[in-house]
């Protein structure tokens, strides 16, 4: 990638997107174009075609996706697979129709099968059945992942696909009723503090395993990866390191400055037990994450509530 080609952030709003947008201009890109869905809708052939005839665009970052909690993917099951299958499809095939050098399709952990052994392997895709409330998404992305490989065999596309795990970060979605656990976790430990409550609830039983990247380490490393990784397939990004919930909880209570109880609703399920990725490819390309958990979210709190923490 050259500084002066031209690079499309397709989803340059949400919290992958804008990192990666944050990231190219920290690196000195001035040439990237961007659209908001108002003046180009994804999942509209006719806008997509003529968007990219007339940019021309040399590099696409494919990060544009329907997206949500578990509730909106089982509720929404047909707008989920449609509309991702519309945007993907879109932006792919004029990515090859107008030349684009090289092409990002970024996917979600969800592709792999529900039981698959821990931690996931890039291999592990197709070996076993989905979770049942977010299969149609999962499909919509594996999809998108078989369509980069496909335009590769056939047409000698440079398109790839990486895997990322959990995230967080600036642009995170806190809304309680469709935020992922770490920023639902902040939101309630910081109102709870605000309101002087003596305990917060949190579902489960604190057992479950998981993974948390920060969206600026995920920038880099699919800048990194956009440079140095041109094959078919898929790669895992994420830390290779997981953390129980109920530590978790621990730490956004500590970094939160909230001084109550943590009580534990065990009559709330649990979900998946552990979801770790497997980052040998990854680590093998010469990447790691740099981001600390702590620091992370830390950071996301300060900037987020407006608030320093001591």
């Amino acid at each position: 990638m050259e500084k002066q080609q031209k690079v499309y952030v397709a989803g340059h709003r949400g919290m992958v997107g804008s990192a990666i947008l944050r990231k190219l201009k920290d690196e000195g890109f001035d040439n990237i174009v961007v659209s908001t869905s108002d003046k180009l809708d994804l999942r509209n052939q006719q806008q997509v075609a003529g968007f990219f005839a007339k940019e021309k665009p040399d590099f696409v970052f494919l990060a544009a996706a329907k997206v949500g909690g578990i509730v909106a993917n089982n509720t929404y099951r047909a707008e989920f697979i449609y509309e991702n299958m519309m945007i993907q499809s879109n932006v792919i095939h004029q990515s090859y129709l107008n030349g684009v050098k090289k092409l990002m399709f970024l996917g979600s952990s969800c592709i792999y099968p529900k039981l698959a052994p821990q931690p996931l392997k890039e291999e592990y895709m197709l070996t076993g059945p989905l979770e049942d409330t977010n299969e149609p998404y999962a499909i919509a992305k594996i999809a998108g992942i078989k369509m980069c490989d496909a335009y590769r065999a056939q047409y000698g596309c440079n398109f790839i696909s990486v895997m990322p795990t959990n995230l967080y970060g600036p642009n995170d979605n806190y809304d309680l009723q469709k935020s992922h656990v770490l920023p639902a976790l902040l939101r309630k430990f910081h109102e709870a503090k605000l309101n002087g409550d003596p305990a917060v609830t949190v579902w489960g039983t604190g057992s479950p395993l998981r993974e948390f990247l920060h969206a600026d380490d995920l920038a880099e490393a699919c800048y990194y990866l956009m440079q140095h990784y041109n094959e078919s397939g898929l790669v895992n990004i994420g830390v290779g390191e997981d953390i129980s919930i109920k530590d978790l909880a621990g730490l956004v209570k500590k970094i939160t400055g909230f001084r109550g109880e943590i009580v534990w609703d065990t009559t709330k399920p649990d979900g998946t037990p552990r979801k770790l990725m497997d980052v040998t490819k990854l680590h093998s390309f010469g990447w790691k994450a740099k981001i600390g958990l702590e620091e992370g979210i830390r950071h996301v709190y300060e900037e987020k509530f407006s608030e320093k923490v001591s």
